[in-house]
């Protein structure tokens, strides 16, 4: 239906733009799937996880009003709804978050996933208000249609900054990412649940609101600089870190910042391209991490490790560009916009680290041609499918701009920044035995302090079950 007539709006049950109404498009659709099928499996898992637990019910009715609310969020029709769910969703989040009360570390992530959590609806509801007076409607649809005609004026401008800020905070952005990296003291389920479009919401109300957010530039130049340090930063402290949900709470951080900045480069369908991307390989290896670390245990084998050598990173990365260029050309390389092409730079830097595995000295053969068909894999999927999030969302999403001098100094910095880490993380096995190396790992392992920060902040103080 979506393909053959568009998107769909509801009328509103409700009077003076106050009620319930849906928004069906390609967005919204996407979505949907994903939060349904994310939601399935865990609702799944738990009933095996949490069996015997004396307060399973409980859990298993937060969690599904946890997800009825996100399915009205990606649903809203109006301003109006998308604020009430949006803060229903994390006010049943936090519920999850304190099913073990007795917890101190899991009472922690709760008091500060609260604290962010209001700063983040109240920058939200200022952004409805100003919408609302902008374009003199609630409705989702009238509103995007009349910022794309590019009306609005310095309200709708004004709006477009809450609404980033919004997102930084419901994405655990830095320098407020700290309680992301704690929920491990809460089930399992409660990680993999986040995946299901909870901490995505502030992509997705990016994306939502795409045209609204591309009449001010300045915002979006915040975005890329915020989302980006918040990858950097997030991807260098993953690696330093002992515990595999830790890593990948860590993880989690870095691709919601990944996730910013292609928002604040307007790339919006390979936005909600990497929503869905990182929802599902991030939920499922939040439910087989115990199985996971169980298998290699039991299969280990000790030998040499193939460290590669500024010789093998060399190699590795001019192997990774020249795919990149043969594959992008390929794919119609030269036409795409300037943004996805740096993305698709940002992107090959990580398939040239794996790279440099296979092209070590000591690597067999075996696992050379392997990571060379492994990257090749990656780049034509790169490519393919980001046209095919273009095609799907063709008409509903807008396009990326020409870039500006400002723009343009962020492509470039962008591009620098992570191909610098890039080469740090493939050469860092030959620096670790340094005491520099040593005590920069102390540090990252500990996130630069920032979480102390936060945490130093709230005085001790602990969100109760009662709040």
């Amino acid at each position: 239906m979506l393909f053959a007539h568009g998107a769909w709006d509801s009328t509103l049950i409700g009077a003076r733009g106050i009620g319930f109404s849906i928004r069906l498009d390609a967005i919204s659709g996407v979505m949907l799937l994903l939060v349904s099928f994310i939601g399935w499996v865990v609702v799944r898992y738990t009933a095996t996880y949490l069996d015997g637990e004396p307060r399973q019910g409980a859990f298993t009715g937060w969690l599904s009003l946890t997800l009825a609310t996100v399915l009205l969020l990606v649903l809203s029709g109006n301003v109006v709804q998308l604020v009430l769910v949006w803060i229903a969703t994390s006010l049943f989040l936090h519920r999850l978050l304190l099913f073990y009360p007795e917890r101190i570390a899991a009472k922690r992530a709760a008091a500060k996933k609260f604290v962010t959590a209001r700063i983040g609806d109240m920058a939200l509801i200022i952004a409805a208000l100003l919408l609302t007076f902008a374009y003199g409607t609630t409705d989702i649809e009238q509103i995007l249609n009349a910022a794309r005609a590019g009306t609005g004026g310095d309200p709708a401008i004004v709006a477009a900054g809450f609404l980033g800020v919004a997102a930084l905070l419901k994405s655990a952005q830095f320098p407020m990412h700290g309680w992301l990296t704690e929920v491990m003291e809460a089930p399992t389920p409660v990680s993999a649940l986040l995946h299901a479009g909870v901490i995505n919401a502030g992509g997705f109300l990016l994306i939502r609101f795409a045209d609204v957010m591309l009449l001010a530039p300045g915002v979006l130049a915040g975005l890329v600089l915020i989302g980006g340090f918040t990858a950097l930063f997030a991807g260098l402290v993953m690696l330093t870190q002992p515990a595999v949900k830790t890593s990948l709470a860590w993880s989690t951080v870095a691709q919601m910042g990944f996730m910013i900045l292609e928002c604040g480069l307007a790339l919006f369908p390979l936005a909600l391209l990497h929503i869905v991307a990182h929802s599902l390989y991030k939920a499922h290896s939040f439910l087989a991490s115990g199985g996971a670390v169980e298998l290699i245990a039991a299969n280990r084998r000790p030998g040499p490790v193939a460290s590669p050598k500024a010789g093998a990173v060399a190699r590795a990365f001019l192997l990774a560009l020249a795919i990149y260029a043969v594959v992008g050309f390929g794919f119609g390389f030269q036409h795409k916009s300037p943004q996805a092409i740096a993305l698709g730079a940002i992107l090959i830097f990580g398939v040239a680290y794996m790279l440099a595995q296979g092209l070590a000295d000591a690597a067999p053969r075996a696992l050379t041609r392997r990571t060379v068909v492994y990257a090749v894999a990656t780049s034509v999927g790169y490519f393919a499918l980001q046209v095919f999030a273009i095609w799907l969302t063709s008409g509903v999403l807008p396009p990326a701009p020409s870039p500006g001098p400002l723009e343009w100094a962020l492509i470039v910095l962008a591009v620098i920044s992570f191909g610098l880490v890039a080469v740090v993380q493939a050469m860092f096995p030959l620096w670790a035995y340094h005491p520099a190396a040593a005590g920069l790992r102390v540090h990252l392992s500990n996130g630069f302090y920032a979480n102390a920060v936060f945490d130093r902040l709230l005085g001790g103080w602990r969100m109760r079950d009662a709040s």
